[in-house]
Protein backbone atom coordinates (compact mmCIF):
# COMPACT_ATOMS: atom_id res chain seq x y z
CA UNK A 1 0.00 0.00 0.00
CA UNK A 2 1.37 3.39 -0.91
CA UNK A 3 1.76 5.91 1.85
CA UNK A 4 0.29 9.40 1.79
CA UNK A 5 3.44 11.39 2.44
CA UNK A 6 3.81 15.14 2.44
CA UNK A 7 6.14 16.41 -0.31
CA UNK A 8 9.67 17.49 0.53
CA UNK A 9 9.40 20.79 2.34
CA UNK A 10 10.57 24.04 0.76
CA UNK A 11 12.72 26.59 2.55
CA UNK A 12 9.68 28.34 4.04
CA UNK A 13 8.67 25.22 5.98
CA UNK A 14 12.09 23.72 6.77
CA UNK A 15 12.73 22.84 10.42
CA UNK A 16 16.34 22.53 11.59
CA UNK A 17 17.69 19.68 13.73
CA UNK A 18 18.16 21.95 16.79
CA UNK A 19 14.62 23.33 16.39
CA UNK A 20 13.05 19.89 16.24
CA UNK A 21 15.26 18.54 19.04
CA UNK A 22 13.98 21.34 21.28
CA UNK A 23 10.41 20.68 20.13
CA UNK A 24 10.72 16.98 21.00
CA UNK A 25 12.40 17.79 24.33
CA UNK A 26 9.73 20.23 25.48
CA UNK A 27 7.04 17.82 24.28
CA UNK A 28 8.45 15.18 26.64
CA UNK A 29 10.32 17.06 29.37
CA UNK A 30 8.44 19.30 31.75
CA UNK A 31 9.40 20.85 35.07
CA UNK A 32 5.89 20.18 36.39
CA UNK A 33 6.73 16.46 36.59
CA UNK A 34 9.64 17.04 38.97
CA UNK A 35 8.03 17.80 42.38
CA UNK A 36 6.21 14.47 42.71
CA UNK A 37 9.40 12.55 41.91
CA UNK A 38 11.55 14.83 44.09
CA UNK A 39 9.55 13.64 47.09
CA UNK A 40 11.24 10.22 46.66
CA UNK A 41 14.70 11.78 47.06
CA UNK A 42 17.49 9.53 45.79
CA UNK A 43 14.84 7.03 44.77
CA UNK A 44 13.77 9.42 42.02
CA UNK A 45 16.83 8.34 40.02
CA UNK A 46 15.42 4.83 39.68
CA UNK A 47 11.95 6.21 39.03
CA UNK A 48 13.29 8.14 36.04
CA UNK A 49 15.70 5.50 34.71
CA UNK A 50 13.25 2.57 34.72
CA UNK A 51 10.58 4.22 32.54
CA UNK A 52 13.34 5.72 30.37
CA UNK A 53 14.72 2.24 29.65
CA UNK A 54 11.40 0.37 29.42
CA UNK A 55 9.29 3.01 27.64
CA UNK A 56 11.26 6.04 26.46
CA UNK A 57 14.05 4.09 24.74
CA UNK A 58 11.71 1.72 22.83
CA UNK A 59 9.50 4.64 21.78
CA UNK A 60 12.51 6.69 20.64
CA UNK A 61 14.18 3.85 18.74
CA UNK A 62 11.00 2.67 17.03
CA UNK A 63 10.08 6.24 16.05
CA UNK A 64 13.49 6.65 14.40
CA UNK A 65 13.12 3.47 12.33
CA UNK A 66 9.47 3.93 11.45
CA UNK A 67 9.91 7.56 10.44
CA UNK A 68 12.71 6.52 8.06
CA UNK A 69 10.83 3.54 6.60
CA UNK A 70 7.25 4.85 6.56
CA UNK A 71 7.42 8.66 6.54
CA UNK A 72 4.50 10.66 7.85
CA UNK A 73 3.97 9.72 11.49
CA UNK A 74 1.96 7.44 13.74
CA UNK A 75 -1.12 7.27 11.52
CA UNK A 76 0.89 6.09 8.53
CA UNK A 77 2.80 3.55 10.63
CA UNK A 78 -0.33 1.92 12.03
CA UNK A 79 -2.20 2.15 8.73
CA UNK A 80 0.51 0.24 6.91
CA UNK A 81 0.42 -2.50 9.54
CA UNK A 82 -3.22 -2.74 10.58
CA UNK A 83 -5.29 -0.70 8.13
CA UNK A 84 -7.11 2.62 8.19
CA UNK A 85 -9.78 1.74 10.76
CA UNK A 86 -7.36 0.93 13.56
CA UNK A 87 -4.95 3.66 12.54
CA UNK A 88 -7.59 6.36 12.90
CA UNK A 89 -8.81 4.77 16.14
CA UNK A 90 -5.30 4.91 17.63
CA UNK A 91 -4.52 8.50 16.66
CA UNK A 92 -8.01 9.60 17.71
CA UNK A 93 -7.30 8.27 21.20
CA UNK A 94 -4.09 10.31 21.30
CA UNK A 95 -5.93 13.43 20.11
CA UNK A 96 -8.81 12.97 22.59
CA UNK A 97 -6.29 12.69 25.44
CA UNK A 98 -4.93 16.10 24.51
CA UNK A 99 -8.34 17.79 24.44
CA UNK A 100 -8.69 17.01 28.16
CA UNK A 101 -5.06 17.89 28.86
CA UNK A 102 -5.16 21.45 27.45
CA UNK A 103 -7.48 23.07 30.07
CA UNK A 104 -5.58 21.55 32.97
CA UNK A 105 -2.20 22.58 31.53
CA UNK A 106 -3.41 26.11 30.87
CA UNK A 107 -4.91 26.32 34.35
CA UNK A 108 -1.38 25.83 35.67
CA UNK A 109 -0.22 28.57 33.28
CA UNK A 110 -2.81 30.88 34.80
CA UNK A 111 -1.61 30.07 38.31
CA UNK A 112 2.07 30.58 37.47
CA UNK A 113 1.27 33.89 35.74
CA UNK A 114 -0.62 35.08 38.82
CA UNK A 115 2.40 34.31 40.99
CA UNK A 116 4.79 35.92 38.50
CA UNK A 117 2.93 39.23 38.79
CA UNK A 118 2.45 38.98 42.58
CA UNK A 119 -1.29 38.41 42.20
CA UNK A 120 -1.52 35.01 43.84
CA UNK A 121 -5.15 35.64 44.82
CA UNK A 122 -6.17 35.41 41.15
CA UNK A 123 -5.20 31.75 41.17
CA UNK A 124 -8.40 31.05 43.14
CA UNK A 125 -10.61 32.86 40.63
CA UNK A 126 -12.48 30.52 38.29
CA UNK A 127 -13.32 33.39 35.93
CA UNK A 128 -9.66 34.46 35.67
CA UNK A 129 -8.58 30.87 35.03
CA UNK A 130 -11.21 30.36 32.34
CA UNK A 131 -10.28 33.61 30.58
CA UNK A 132 -6.60 32.65 30.51
CA UNK A 133 -7.43 29.19 29.13
CA UNK A 134 -9.67 30.53 26.37
CA UNK A 135 -7.39 33.41 25.33
CA UNK A 136 -4.18 31.39 25.32
CA UNK A 137 -5.65 28.39 23.56
CA UNK A 138 -7.20 30.44 20.78
CA UNK A 139 -3.84 32.21 20.42
CA UNK A 140 -2.26 28.76 19.97
CA UNK A 141 -4.96 27.95 17.40
CA UNK A 142 -4.07 31.19 15.57
CA UNK A 143 -0.41 30.16 15.53
CA UNK A 144 -1.37 26.78 14.08
CA UNK A 145 -3.64 28.44 11.51
CA UNK A 146 -0.71 30.49 10.18
CA UNK A 147 0.82 27.31 8.75
CA UNK A 148 4.44 27.10 7.63
CA UNK A 149 7.02 26.67 10.39
CA UNK A 150 5.84 29.51 12.65
CA UNK A 151 4.77 27.00 15.32
CA UNK A 152 8.26 25.44 15.23
CA UNK A 153 9.97 28.80 15.67
CA UNK A 154 7.71 29.78 18.58
CA UNK A 155 7.88 26.35 20.23
CA UNK A 156 11.66 26.01 19.95
CA UNK A 157 12.46 29.53 21.16
CA UNK A 158 9.85 29.62 23.89
CA UNK A 159 10.82 26.09 24.91
CA UNK A 160 14.42 27.21 25.29
CA UNK A 161 13.32 30.12 27.48
CA UNK A 162 10.70 28.31 29.53
CA UNK A 163 12.02 24.76 29.93
CA UNK A 164 15.73 24.40 29.20
CA UNK A 165 16.88 27.66 30.82
CA UNK A 166 14.85 27.20 34.06
CA UNK A 167 16.13 23.62 34.28
CA UNK A 168 19.69 24.91 33.87
CA UNK A 169 19.09 27.61 36.49
CA UNK A 170 17.72 24.99 38.89
CA UNK A 171 20.87 22.91 38.43
CA UNK A 172 23.11 25.95 38.99
CA UNK A 173 21.18 26.92 42.12
CA UNK A 174 21.50 23.38 43.46
CA UNK A 175 25.26 23.39 42.96
CA UNK A 176 25.59 26.78 44.66
CA UNK A 177 23.30 25.58 47.48
CA UNK A 178 25.68 22.73 48.25
CA UNK A 179 28.83 24.81 47.76
CA UNK A 180 27.64 27.50 50.19
CA UNK A 181 26.51 25.06 52.87
CA UNK A 182 22.80 25.89 52.77
CA UNK A 183 21.68 22.28 53.33
CA UNK A 184 19.04 22.09 56.04
CA UNK A 185 17.58 19.05 57.85
CA UNK A 186 14.13 17.70 57.04
CA UNK A 187 14.37 17.96 53.26
CA UNK A 188 13.00 15.36 50.86
CA UNK A 189 16.47 14.06 50.02
CA UNK A 190 17.34 13.24 53.61
CA UNK A 191 17.04 9.61 54.69
CA UNK A 192 16.10 8.29 51.22
CA UNK A 193 17.81 5.53 49.24
CA UNK A 194 18.07 4.54 45.59
CA UNK A 195 15.29 2.00 46.16
CA UNK A 196 12.01 3.94 46.38
CA UNK A 197 9.43 2.83 48.97
CA UNK A 198 6.28 1.13 47.70
CA UNK A 199 3.11 1.12 49.78
CA UNK A 200 0.46 -0.84 47.93
CA UNK A 201 -1.23 -0.56 44.51
CA UNK A 202 -2.00 3.18 44.84
CA UNK A 203 1.67 4.04 45.25
CA UNK A 204 2.63 1.74 42.38
CA UNK A 205 -0.01 3.46 40.22
CA UNK A 206 1.63 6.81 40.93
CA UNK A 207 5.04 5.45 39.94
CA UNK A 208 3.87 3.63 36.79
CA UNK A 209 2.01 6.76 35.70
CA UNK A 210 5.46 8.34 35.49
CA UNK A 211 5.96 6.34 32.29
CA UNK A 212 3.74 8.89 30.57
CA UNK A 213 6.11 11.65 31.66
CA UNK A 214 8.15 10.27 28.74
CA UNK A 215 5.18 10.18 26.37
CA UNK A 216 5.22 12.14 23.12
CA UNK A 217 8.59 11.14 21.73
CA UNK A 218 6.92 9.89 18.57
CA UNK A 219 4.61 12.85 18.07
CA UNK A 220 6.94 15.14 16.16
CA UNK A 221 7.82 12.40 13.67
CA UNK A 222 4.87 13.82 11.73
CA UNK A 223 7.08 16.86 11.03
CA UNK A 224 10.16 14.81 10.03
CA UNK A 225 9.60 15.52 6.33
CA UNK A 226 10.33 19.19 7.08
CA UNK A 227 13.92 18.39 8.09
CA UNK A 228 16.64 18.98 5.45
CA UNK A 229 17.54 15.24 5.40
CA UNK A 230 14.65 13.47 7.22
CA UNK A 231 16.10 9.97 7.51
CA UNK A 232 19.48 11.11 8.79
CA UNK A 233 18.39 14.14 10.79
CA UNK A 234 15.50 12.57 12.73
CA UNK A 235 17.84 10.00 14.26
CA UNK A 236 20.05 12.88 15.44
CA UNK A 237 16.96 14.62 16.84
CA UNK A 238 16.05 11.52 18.88
CA UNK A 239 19.56 11.21 20.34
CA UNK A 240 19.78 14.86 21.36
CA UNK A 241 16.28 14.89 22.84
CA UNK A 242 16.84 11.66 24.79
CA UNK A 243 19.99 12.90 26.52
CA UNK A 244 18.54 16.34 27.19
CA UNK A 245 15.30 14.98 28.61
CA UNK A 246 17.01 12.66 31.08
CA UNK A 247 19.22 15.54 32.18
CA UNK A 248 16.19 17.77 32.76
CA UNK A 249 14.39 15.08 34.74
CA UNK A 250 17.04 13.52 36.98
CA UNK A 251 19.42 16.28 38.09
CA UNK A 252 16.83 19.00 38.89
CA UNK A 253 14.70 16.41 40.74
CA UNK A 254 17.57 15.78 43.14
CA UNK A 255 18.33 19.46 43.65
CA UNK A 256 14.64 20.19 44.15
CA UNK A 257 14.52 17.46 46.81
CA UNK A 258 17.17 19.39 48.77
CA UNK A 259 14.79 22.27 49.46
CA UNK A 260 11.33 20.66 49.49
CA UNK A 261 10.15 19.36 52.88
CA UNK A 262 10.15 15.58 53.18
CA UNK A 263 7.33 13.28 54.21
CA UNK A 264 4.79 14.35 51.58
CA UNK A 265 4.12 14.17 47.86
CA UNK A 266 4.34 17.65 46.41
CA UNK A 267 2.01 19.01 43.78
CA UNK A 268 2.81 21.20 40.76
CA UNK A 269 3.44 24.25 42.95
CA UNK A 270 6.56 22.46 44.18
CA UNK A 271 8.47 24.00 41.28
CA UNK A 272 7.65 27.50 42.46
CA UNK A 273 8.27 26.57 46.10
CA UNK A 274 11.73 25.25 45.20
CA UNK A 275 12.73 28.34 43.25
CA UNK A 276 11.31 30.56 45.99
CA UNK A 277 13.41 28.75 48.62
CA UNK A 278 16.57 28.94 46.54
CA UNK A 279 16.25 32.63 45.69
CA UNK A 280 15.23 33.59 49.22
CA UNK A 281 18.23 31.70 50.56
CA UNK A 282 20.52 33.69 48.31
CA UNK A 283 18.79 37.00 49.12
CA UNK A 284 17.33 37.61 45.65
CA UNK A 285 13.63 36.67 45.96
CA UNK A 286 12.64 38.91 43.03
CA UNK A 287 14.39 36.52 40.63
CA UNK A 288 11.63 34.02 41.43
CA UNK A 289 9.16 36.19 39.54
CA UNK A 290 11.39 36.09 36.48
CA UNK A 291 11.57 32.31 36.58
CA UNK A 292 7.80 31.98 37.07
CA UNK A 293 7.27 34.05 33.95
CA UNK A 294 9.75 31.93 32.02
CA UNK A 295 7.92 28.79 33.13
CA UNK A 296 4.71 30.30 31.78
CA UNK A 297 6.45 30.85 28.45
CA UNK A 298 7.66 27.24 28.45
CA UNK A 299 4.16 25.95 29.14
CA UNK A 300 2.85 28.02 26.24
CA UNK A 301 5.50 26.46 24.01
CA UNK A 302 4.31 23.03 25.10
CA UNK A 303 0.73 23.89 24.15
CA UNK A 304 1.82 25.18 20.72
CA UNK A 305 3.79 21.98 20.14
CA UNK A 306 0.96 19.69 21.22
CA UNK A 307 -1.67 21.55 19.23
CA UNK A 308 0.41 21.17 16.06
CA UNK A 309 1.41 17.50 16.37
CA UNK A 310 -1.71 15.42 17.19
CA UNK A 311 -3.97 17.63 15.08
CA UNK A 312 -1.67 17.18 12.07
CA UNK A 313 -1.68 13.43 12.59
CA UNK A 314 -5.49 13.41 12.64
CA UNK A 315 -5.43 15.61 9.53
CA UNK A 316 -3.37 12.94 7.74
CA UNK A 317 -6.13 10.45 8.53
CA UNK A 318 -8.74 12.84 7.13
CA UNK A 319 -6.73 13.37 3.93
CA UNK A 320 -6.62 9.59 3.63
CA UNK A 321 -10.45 9.64 3.70
CA UNK A 322 -10.50 7.73 6.99
CA UNK A 323 -12.56 10.57 8.55
CA UNK A 324 -15.39 12.75 7.19
CA UNK A 325 -14.36 15.65 4.89
CA UNK A 326 -14.73 18.35 7.58
CA UNK A 327 -11.62 17.00 9.33
CA UNK A 328 -9.63 17.54 6.13
CA UNK A 329 -10.67 21.18 5.77
CA UNK A 330 -7.76 23.62 5.42
CA UNK A 331 -7.36 27.38 5.21
CA UNK A 332 -5.38 29.46 2.72
CA UNK A 333 -2.17 28.61 4.60
CA UNK A 334 -2.74 24.88 4.28
CA UNK A 335 -3.37 24.49 8.03
CA UNK A 336 -5.94 21.98 9.35
CA UNK A 337 -8.58 24.62 10.16
CA UNK A 338 -11.47 22.16 10.60
CA UNK A 339 -9.69 20.22 13.34
CA UNK A 340 -8.41 23.40 15.00
CA UNK A 341 -11.96 24.77 15.21
CA UNK A 342 -13.24 21.56 16.83
CA UNK A 343 -10.43 21.74 19.38
CA UNK A 344 -11.07 25.42 20.10
CA UNK A 345 -14.76 24.87 20.77
CA UNK A 346 -14.13 21.78 22.94
CA UNK A 347 -11.47 23.48 25.07
CA UNK A 348 -13.63 26.61 25.45
CA UNK A 349 -16.53 24.51 26.75
CA UNK A 350 -14.25 22.67 29.18
CA UNK A 351 -12.81 25.98 30.39
CA UNK A 352 -16.31 27.06 31.42
CA UNK A 353 -16.22 24.39 34.12
CA UNK A 354 -13.84 26.64 36.02
CA UNK A 355 -16.56 29.30 36.11
CA UNK A 356 -19.40 26.93 36.97
CA UNK A 357 -17.51 24.91 39.60
CA UNK A 358 -14.64 27.09 40.83
CA UNK A 359 -14.30 25.21 44.12
CA UNK A 360 -13.41 21.70 43.00
CA UNK A 361 -12.97 21.69 39.22
CA UNK A 362 -9.19 21.25 39.54
CA UNK A 363 -9.79 17.96 41.32
CA UNK A 364 -12.17 16.90 38.56
CA UNK A 365 -9.63 17.72 35.85
CA UNK A 366 -6.96 15.85 37.79
CA UNK A 367 -9.13 12.74 37.68
CA UNK A 368 -9.96 13.27 34.00
CA UNK A 369 -6.29 13.54 33.09
CA UNK A 370 -5.54 10.38 35.03
CA UNK A 371 -8.21 8.62 33.00
CA UNK A 372 -7.12 10.25 29.76
CA UNK A 373 -3.67 8.71 30.16
CA UNK A 374 -5.32 5.40 29.28
CA UNK A 375 -6.32 6.85 25.90
CA UNK A 376 -2.73 7.68 25.06
CA UNK A 377 -1.47 4.26 26.17
CA UNK A 378 -3.89 2.55 23.77
CA UNK A 379 -2.18 4.38 20.91
CA UNK A 380 1.23 3.17 22.09
CA UNK A 381 0.05 -0.45 22.14
CA UNK A 382 -0.98 -0.11 18.50
CA UNK A 383 2.32 1.59 17.66
CA UNK A 384 4.49 -1.14 19.21
CA UNK A 385 2.43 -3.87 17.52
CA UNK A 386 2.71 -2.09 14.17
CA UNK A 387 6.50 -1.86 14.46
CA UNK A 388 6.74 -5.64 14.81
CA UNK A 389 4.31 -6.29 11.94
CA UNK A 390 6.11 -3.95 9.55
CA UNK A 391 9.51 -5.44 10.36
CA UNK A 392 8.16 -8.97 9.89
CA UNK A 393 6.78 -7.99 6.49
CA UNK A 394 10.07 -6.38 5.50
CA UNK A 395 8.50 -2.91 5.23
CA UNK A 396 10.80 -1.26 7.77
CA UNK A 397 14.46 -1.24 8.71
CA UNK A 398 15.69 -1.66 5.13
CA UNK A 399 16.89 1.92 4.73
CA UNK A 400 17.82 4.60 7.22
CA UNK A 401 17.89 3.73 10.92
CA UNK A 402 17.32 0.08 11.94
CA UNK A 403 16.49 -0.88 15.54
CA UNK A 404 18.65 -3.73 16.83
CA UNK A 405 16.59 -6.59 18.30
CA UNK A 406 13.40 -4.79 17.29
CA UNK A 407 11.03 -7.53 18.46
CA UNK A 408 12.57 -7.54 21.93
CA UNK A 409 12.54 -3.74 22.08
CA UNK A 410 8.91 -3.61 20.92
CA UNK A 411 7.95 -6.34 23.38
CA UNK A 412 9.50 -4.43 26.27
CA UNK A 413 7.72 -1.23 25.25
CA UNK A 414 4.40 -3.01 24.82
CA UNK A 415 4.67 -4.73 28.21
CA UNK A 416 5.50 -1.40 29.88
CA UNK A 417 2.61 0.37 28.15
CA UNK A 418 0.19 -2.43 29.05
CA UNK A 419 1.29 -2.36 32.70
CA UNK A 420 0.78 1.38 32.81
CA UNK A 421 -2.64 0.98 31.16
CA UNK A 422 -3.72 -1.51 33.83
CA UNK A 423 -2.55 0.88 36.54
CA UNK A 424 -4.75 3.68 35.18
CA UNK A 425 -7.70 1.68 36.57
CA UNK A 426 -6.28 2.08 40.09
CA UNK A 427 -6.85 5.47 41.78
CA UNK A 428 -3.64 7.16 42.88
CA UNK A 429 -2.84 8.16 46.44
CA UNK A 430 -4.81 11.23 47.43
CA UNK A 431 -7.56 10.72 44.84
CA UNK A 432 -10.79 10.99 46.82
CA UNK A 433 -13.03 12.72 44.26
CA UNK A 434 -14.51 9.41 43.06
CA UNK A 435 -15.19 6.37 45.31
CA UNK A 436 -12.37 3.87 44.81
CA UNK A 437 -14.75 1.01 44.00
CA UNK A 438 -16.37 3.08 41.25
CA UNK A 439 -13.14 4.43 39.78
CA UNK A 440 -12.19 1.49 37.48
CA UNK A 441 -15.74 1.39 36.12
CA UNK A 442 -15.57 5.09 35.25
CA UNK A 443 -12.20 4.63 33.54
CA UNK A 444 -13.68 1.86 31.37
CA UNK A 445 -16.71 4.03 30.50
CA UNK A 446 -14.39 6.96 29.76
CA UNK A 447 -12.38 4.84 27.30
CA UNK A 448 -15.49 3.63 25.50
CA UNK A 449 -17.22 7.03 25.31
CA UNK A 450 -14.15 8.80 23.89
CA UNK A 451 -12.95 5.94 21.70
CA UNK A 452 -16.15 4.82 19.94
CA UNK A 453 -16.73 8.11 18.01
CA UNK A 454 -13.61 7.45 15.93
CA UNK A 455 -15.05 4.13 14.72
CA UNK A 456 -18.40 5.76 13.91
CA UNK A 457 -16.72 8.62 12.02
CA UNK A 458 -14.55 6.14 10.14
CA UNK A 459 -17.65 4.31 8.95
CA UNK A 460 -19.06 7.64 7.77
CA UNK A 461 -15.91 8.34 5.72
CA UNK A 462 -15.49 7.66 2.01
CA UNK A 463 -12.90 4.93 2.57
CA UNK A 464 -15.21 2.80 4.69
CA UNK A 465 -17.12 1.24 1.72
CA UNK A 466 -15.41 -1.01 1.03
CA UNK A 467 -12.77 -0.96 3.81
CA UNK A 468 -9.30 -0.91 2.29
CA UNK A 469 -7.65 -2.14 5.50
CA UNK A 470 -4.48 -4.14 5.17
CA UNK A 471 -4.33 -7.61 6.62
CA UNK A 472 -3.11 -7.53 10.20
Amino acid sequence: MATDVEPQADKRTLITVPQMAIMVTITVASLRSLPAMASYGWGSIILWIIPALLFFVPTALLSAELSASVPGGVYEWIREALGKRWAVFAVWMQWAHNIVWYPAQLAMVATAAAYAFNQAGLADSGLYTAIVIVVVFWWAVWVGMRGGNLFAKIASRAGLIGTLIPAGVLILLGILWIATGHLEPGNALEGTTLIPPLAGPASIALIVSNFLAFGGMEMNAVHASHLPEPRRDYTRVIGIAFATTLGIFIIPSLFMAMVLPGGEIHTADGVMVAFHTFFNGFGVPWLGNVIYLMIVIGALASVVTWIAGPSRILFHAAKDEALPPFFARTNANGAQSGIFLIMGVAVTLLAMLYVLFPGNVSDVFSVLIGMAVALYLVMYLFMFASAMILRRRGQSGLTGYRVPALFAVSGIGMAAAFAALVMTFIPQDGQDTIPHALYPVMVAVFLVVLGVPSLILNRMSKSAQPDQSADA
